[in-house]
C-alpha cells in the first residue's frame, strides 16, 4: 500500500513540475545551425490609442540621408528596413528606448492628405533616428521637433504615401503597433576583445528593448549596459565562447532566450542570427 501511494505522489509532483515548465517555456526552436533558443510565454505586444502629431520628411526619393542613424541600424536595406522609416522627436525618442518601435501613420487635416475611396491611407513605419531639437526656431515654425511636441521626420518615400510632398509638413495621427519582422532577432556585434557591443535588429512585438543580459559558455548571466540607441554592451573577456542573450522588451516586459546564437569563433563586424522573437 505504502508503495502505491509513494507512487501516486511521486506522479503527482512530476505532473506538477511539467505543467509549470510548460508554461514558462513553451518553444525552443532550432536554427539551421543547430542552436536553440526559448520563448518564455507572457502577454503579446498590442496596439495603442490614435494620438495627434505633425509630420515633415527628410533627404529625398532615394531615402539615402535616412541610412545609418541614431539608432545604430546601418544600412537600412540591407538590415531589413527599407524605407519605411521615421526620426522620432525626443518627445517619443525616449533616450533610445523606441529605436525599432514601429509606428502607423495618417494625414488628416490637410487638403495634401491623399485619400482612396474616402478613406485616408495610413503607412507604418519603424523608428531608427532621431529628429533633434532646433531651439533656434520656434516649436511652431521650424522647430518640430522640439519638445514636448510628438514629431515624425520620415523618410521621404514614406511621406509620399500618405500626402504631397510639397505641403512640407502636415498634421497626422499615430498609433503604436506590433512590428511584424521577418525571422528571429539579430545580434550585430562590434567592440574588442574586452567590450562586447551589440546592436540589436529585426525585434518582433514592441520592437523596443529594455534590457539585455550575454551569457558565455564558461560564464554565468551578464548584465549589460544600455550605450545608445538599439545597441548594449558588456565589459567583459568574451572571446572564444559561444554566447547567448537574454532580451526584455521595453514595451511588454517579455522575456527571451536566445541561446548559442554565436558560435565561439564569433568575431566582430558580424551579425548573428537567432529564431527568438517577441510576439
Amino acid at each position: 500500500m505504502a508503495s502505491t501511494w509513494n507512487t501516486k505522489i511521486h506522479g503527482f509532483f512530476l505532473l506538477l513540475a511539467t505543467t509549470v515548465v510548460s508554461s514558462l517555456v513553451f518553444a525552443h526552436p532550432i536554427d539551421a545551425a543547430g542552436y536553440t533558443s526559448a520563448v518564455r510565454r507572457v502577454p503579446v505586444f498590442r496596439p495603442s490609442k490614435w494620438s495627434l502629431a505633425h509630420a515633415t520628411f527628410y533627404g529625398d526619393e532615394t531615402a539615402s540621408a535616412t541610412m545609418g542613424g541614431a539608432c545604430g541600424y546601418g544600412n537600412l536595406f540591407q538590415n531589413g528596413y527599407g524605407t519605411n522609416t521615421a526620426a522620432l522627436s525626443t518627445t517619443l525618442f525616449n533616450n533610445g528606448y523606441s529605436c525599432g518601435a514601429c509606428f502607423q501613420i495618417k494625414c488628416t487635416n490637410s487638403p495634401h492628405c491623399y485619400s482612396s475611396y474616402g478613406s485616408t491611407p495610413f503607412i507604418t513605419v519603424t523608428a531608427t533616428n532621431i529628429c533633434p531639437p532646433n531651439w533656434s526656431q520656434d516649436s511652431n515654425n521650424g522647430g518640430w521637433c522640439n519638445p514636448p511636441r510628438s514629431h515624425f521626420d520620415m523618410s521621404k518615400p514614406a511621406f509620399m504615401r500618405i500626402a504631397n510632398w510639397k505641403a512640407g509638413i502636415i498634421p497626422v495621427m499615430f498609433r503604436r503597433v506590433p512590428c511584424a519582422p521577418k525571422g528571429g532577432i539579430r545580434f550585430q556585434f562590434q567592440g574588442n576583445g574586452y567590450w562586447l557591443l551589440v546592436y540589436v535588429m529585426n525585434v518582433a512585438g514592441g520592437g523596443d528593448i529594455a534590457q539585455m543580459w550575454v551569457k558565455g559558455s564558461r560564464t554565468g548571466w551578464i548584465s549589460m549596459s544600455h550605450n545608445w540607441g538599439a545597441s548594449y554592451q558588456a565589459f567583459s573577456s568574451l572571446g572564444g565562447q559561444s554566447l547567448s542573450f537574454r532580451v526584455q522588451s521595453y514595451s511588454t516586459k517579455e522575456i527571451i532566450y536566445a541561446m548559442n546564437v554565436a558560435p565561439s569563433n564569433w568575431n566582430t563586424g558580424s551579425t548573428y542570427k537567432s529564431n527568438a522573437n517577441f510576439h
